[in-house]
């Protein structure tokens, strides 16, 4: 199924506000139709979207703004008492890295960006802090198998050069650079593919993609990462192992699944 015009807004929206674009407020439903070149129904329905997820608030007469640092906290809060799955990363780690050693990586952004208050509330830094953002394609010899967006803070990845990003995988690195990795926060779901992500990974517009959010602290319980993974569920699988006294073992398998 092709994706929306509503959701392909909601999308880009969604990035821009993650990087802080609008810290005086978001453009008005007018211009926004303008700028994207559809009906205001369209545009509303992607506010909507956004307004769901806790990302905006809208207040008649005055416009829409994104959400600030405390409503931010509240609607995180709330997500943290649901229950997100906590991993520690030692074994996966491993599995992570070795399967990453097997792909090829085309290095899409690796730039600096100001901390959004939605960053900066799931890092722990000030608003306005400088965080490093990097996105990766990842492939094998089948193909593109991943889409990999990422968020540091830029004071604990500054001896990192791009081409660093080619030849390891950011989990490696980051140990590399002193920072003792202790667990990660993951929630896995789905995606549609918006246009950019389906030119990158060889898919139809719309085609669903497995989704990977996954923070990542180190030892002294800091968030160090935030990854935004966007993977081809016909060449990745996410495998994961439970036992009775609720051990939990995951291995991640990067592969060509055939029928």
């Amino acid at each position: 199924m092709p994706l929306t015009k509503y959701h392909q807004i909601y999308l880009v929206l969604r990035e821009q506000l993650d990087e802080g674009r609008f810290a005086l407020g978001l453009p008005s439903e007018l211009a926004l139709t303008q700028q994207f070149g559809v009906g205001r129904v369209t545009v509303r329905r992607a506010l909507e979207l956004l307004a769901e997820d806790g990302l905006i608030v809208r207040e008649a007469g005055r416009g829409t703004r994104p959400a600030t640092r405390k409503e931010l906290g509240a609607r995180q809060s709330n997500e943290l008492t649901l229950g997100h799955p906590s991993t520690k990363l030692t074994g996966l780690l491993k599995n992570i890295v070795s399967v990453s050693r097997g792909t090829t990586v085309k290095v899409l952004d690796w730039r600096v960006i100001q901390a959004s208050d939605s960053l900066a509330l799931t890092l722990q830094v000030a608003p306005g802090s400088k965080i490093r953002k990097a996105a990766r394609r990842r492939s094998t010899q089948e193909g593109p198998v991943s889409h990999i967006t990422t968020y540091c803070p830029e004071s604990i990845v500054k001896g990192i050069v791009q081409r660093d990003l080619i030849q390891k995988p950011i989990l490696q690195l980051l140990e590399e650079s002193g920072i003792e990795l202790g667990r990660a926060m993951q929630t896995v779901s789905a995606r549609q593919a918006d246009a950019q992500v389906a030119q990158e990974l060889e898919v139809a517009v719309g085609t669903a993609l497995l989704s990977v959010r996954r923070l990542v602290f180190d030892a002294a319980d800091r968030p160090v990462l935030l990854l935004h993974g966007l993977y081809r569920p016909d060449r990745y699988e996410y495998q994961m192992e439970l036992s009775q006294v609720g051990g939990i073992d995951a291995r991640i398998v990067a592969k060509e699944i055939r029928a």
